[in-house]
């Protein structure tokens, strides 16, 4: 087990997510990416995040991603490079622009306490070769309905978990301390692939 400041790594179950996926024929398989760049592998999904909620019927009309919610993948680098403003949800990927809109802020969101040791999550159907994961979050005072931008985002990562090149685990996991923040926030995970120039993103809707 990998030892880091406030993180560690372990192998959980997302029942309901891995049903969701098994439904979908995805399960530990790698899928064939109709909308994306390449071939799609892995999303967040703790905090929920958009396209879990897609995948999963909570929320309706999200077009590709609702049998895709593994393959929001674009250009690495992020913040620096990367999806522009406006399409960071979707990885710049237009195929899944509906994770960019903000919906009036009405994204369903998951309940967190400001501060607290949270354990993060993600299904990854193929397992990549990592650099890192990096968990953003959103400055007070945004604005949950529109779309999100850089400036929205605290400058720095709250929570960067190092794997070094290692593959990632099907059920990958990282503990750390959640933000001190208060009320509707946007998290954005980031899975920076070691091989390829590319990243995955993740963003999750959540109420302090």
């Amino acid at each position: 087990m990998r030892k880091s400041t406030s993180v560690k790594r372990a192998t959980v179950g997302r029942k309901a997510v891995a049903t969701a996926v098994a439904a979908m024929g995805i399960a530990g398989a790698t899928v064939l990416v109709t909308t994306g760049s390449a071939q799609g592998h892995g999303y967040a999904d703790s905090p929920t995040s958009r396209q879990v909620h897609c995948a999963q019927g909570d929320v309706t009309d999200c077009g590709a991603v609702e049998n895709e919610p593994q393959s929001v993948e674009g250009p690495k680098g992020f913040p620096g490079a990367g999806p522009e403003d406006g399409t960071i949800c979707a990885g710049g990927n237009e195929g899944f622009a509906a994770l960019d809109d903000p919906r009036d802020g009405e994204w369903p969101t998951t309940k967190l306490e400001p501060g607290a040791d949270h354990t993060f999550s993600w299904t990854n159907t193929a397992r990549h070769s990592t650099t890192d994961y990096q968990y953003f979050v959103t400055k007070d005072g945004w604005d949950p309905a529109k779309k999100l931008t850089r400036a929205d985002l605290e400058p720095e990562p709250f929570l960067t978990v190092p794997m070094d090149g290692e593959q990632p685990a099907e059920k990958e996991t990282h503990d750390g301390k959640l933000p001190d923040k208060s009320g509707h926030h946007l998290i954005v995970g980031v899975w920076n692939v070691a091989d390829t120039s590319n990243a995955f993103y993740s963003c999750a809707d959540v109420e302090f």
